[in-house]
């Protein structure tokens, strides 16, 4: 032993502590992943295949193989590899022939023995995450066979579809500029379509799985990942069917208001986060401003019974609408482009109140790439927030011509209240 380490060559170098160190965390990594196995087969009154112990042993086993790759031979840690293979395998045998069938203890107890070698390496914090995976993975099994039996074939189609668009088409789009103004790129359109299609997705699981059985705030806050818009017109509508539930439509509306906000301030660091820096304030107090008004309204809401309503799901993917958003962005980018060209700073801030009208992510994401090339930062952030503005009264609109007339005064207060926080954020973006 050389100056205090037990292996030192141009690999590997380990000194005492660091040995006992990570092979302390190598027989954590076992023993957890041990424990969580044998703990839910105990609940299932299943025969065990391995437990604590083997997963601990089997851990400290690929810790100790791996070690002596590098002191031995560097064949020991794939040699001891096939053997956990082939124990692990011998004994799925044994119970395939019992009738037993499954093999994810068997799969995760291969997985130790790959981790516990990746613990002596000095890999602990990955070590860590994937035992922290694993375990959850393991320990949702009677929920996620839940999930997927609730599943639907047009939904696994819809998730098959969008792994193809995301995975097979997105990536062989040209990555060039072309056409007027030279803002129309194939990639970036690609990347727009497959990301709000995403969000519809994401959103469209997390209605169906979390949504309207936890009430209408959460229902509000997943449906505003998607579209803030969208819920105020469905809950001003049902406002008038339960009037008596109004402040609690109100409060769904406005986290649905608030989840907009965060959704602007993720697409503009996602397209150009330069803009962040001065956005930051407005959008801050802008967002402030709807958690306020949702935090009252929660307050005040006058049932706290559970709720069956819920924003109608529609499809799980909706490839067309993802199109014509892709469309729209690309027609935005060209509008936003020749009024910067033809009219300056006045051109933009009108083509991004007109845009915001429909729809607030087409116009942000345009804006956003075009801060700093075409368009000057400044005129790109209070193009943003004159978009937010816009919106903003599009919302008041639809549930004043929807609402209640209760919720039409919650909807004067909240939005009204958002509205000025808006214009505070203008002003503080323009001095």
């Amino acid at each position: 032993m050389m100056d205090g380490y037990i292996v030192q060559n141009e690999l590997l170098k380990l000194t005492e502590m660091e040995f006992l160190y990570r092979m302390l965390v190598a027989a954590g990594i076992g023993f957890v992943l041990g424990l969580e196995r044998e703990f839910s087969k105990h609940s299932e009154k299943e025969e065990i295949f391995a437990g604590v112990r083997t997963f601990t042993i089997v851990s400290l086993f690929g810790f100790i193989a791996a070690l002596l790759s590098f002191v031995l031979n560097e064949w020991v840690f794939a040699i001891g590899f096939l053997g956990v293979v082939f124990l692990v395998g011998l004994a799925y045998w044994i119970d395939a022939n019992k009738g037993k069938t499954g093999g994810t203890t068997e799969f995760a107890t291969i997985f130790t023995y790959l981790l516990g070698g990746l613990t002596l390496l000095g890999f602990l914090t990955e070590s860590l995450a994937f035992m922290v995976i694993v375990v959850v993975i393991l320990s949702l099994k009677i929920k996620l066979k839940n999930i997927i039996g609730q599943l639907t074939q047009e939904e696994i189609y819809a998730f098959v579809r969008f792994v193809v668009i995301g995975l097979l088409i997105l990536p062989f789009l040209p990555d060039k500029d072309y056409g007027l103004f030279n803002v129309i790129n194939p990639r970036e359109i690609g990347w727009v379509v497959v990301l709000t299609s995403g969000i519809g997705f994401v959103g469209y699981i997390l209605m169906k799985f979390l949504g309207a059985d936890r009430g209408i705030l959460f229902t509000g806050i997943f449906g505003g990942m998607v579209s803030s818009t969208v819920v105020t017109w469905t809950f001003s509508k049902k406002s008038k069917e339960a009037p008596s539930l109004s402040s609690n439509y109100a409060m769904g509306i406005f986290a649905a208001a608030t989840i907009m906000i965060v959704r602007v301030a993720v697409l503009v660091f996602i397209f150009n986060k330069g803009l962040l820096e001065g956005l930051m304030v407005p959008l801050l107090v802008l967002l402030f401003t709807g958690l306020g008004v949702t935090f009252y309204f929660y307050n005040k809401k006058k049932s706290k019974e559970r709720l069956t309503e819920s924003l109608p799901l529609g499809q799980p993917l909706n490839i067309r609408d993802a199109l014509f958003f892709g469309a729209l962005y690309t027609g935005i980018l060209i509008l936003v482009s020749y009024a910067s060209s033809e009219y300056g700073d006045k051109g933009i801030y009108i083509s991004s109140a007109i845009s915001a009208l429909t729809d607030i992510d087409a116009i942000t994401i345009s804006v956003s790439k075009l801060g700093g090339e075409t368009l000057a930062i400044l005129s790109a952030q209070i193009a943003i927030i004159l978009a937010t503005l816009s919106n903003t009264v599009v919302k008041i609109g639809l549930a004043l011509w929807n609402g209640s007339p209760l919720l039409k005064k919650y909807i004067l207060l909240g939005y009204g209240l958002i509205f000025i926080s808006g214009l505070v954020g203008f002003f503080i973006l323009n001095s």
